[in-house]
């Protein structure tokens, strides 16, 4: 079982930044995949920002070249560094973990909220 704390959502002007971080209960190094998604109001969820097989990144079209997903793996914690927000980035951001061993496991913590007003 992995627990995933995420914090740090808030309320910022367009052009602002937010960093949010997302806590793992276990080694990161177990973990095979961390992400970051986003749920706008009345959308569906998407793929913001995610770690992919060890240090590979991959970005949703909409905010690459302004969010950083990066790491501390002494501090088993993954952050999303969000800078020159834009209204349309608001929304409830979730943090999410894949295990594979014997099966895939998905793993999911509770959202943060990100609001950014024009």
């Amino acid at each position: 079982q992995v627990q995933l704390v995420a914090s740090g959502g808030g309320l910022v002007q367009a052009g602002g930044s937010l960093r949010l971080s997302c806590a793992a209960s276990i080694t990161i190094f177990s973990i095979n995949a961390m992400c970051w998604y986003r749920q706008a109001p009345g959308k569906q969820p998407e793929l913001v920002a995610a770690f992919t097989s060890g240090s590979s990144t991959n970005y949703a079209e909409s905010v690459k070249g302004r969010f950083i997903i990066s790491r501390d793996n002494a501090k088993n914690t993954v952050y999303l560094q969000m800078n020159s927000l834009k209204p349309e980035d608001t929304g409830v951001y979730y943090c999410n973990a894949v295990v594979v061993a014997i099966s895939r496991t998905e793993y999911w913590g509770r959202g943060t909220q990100v609001t950014v007003s024009p």
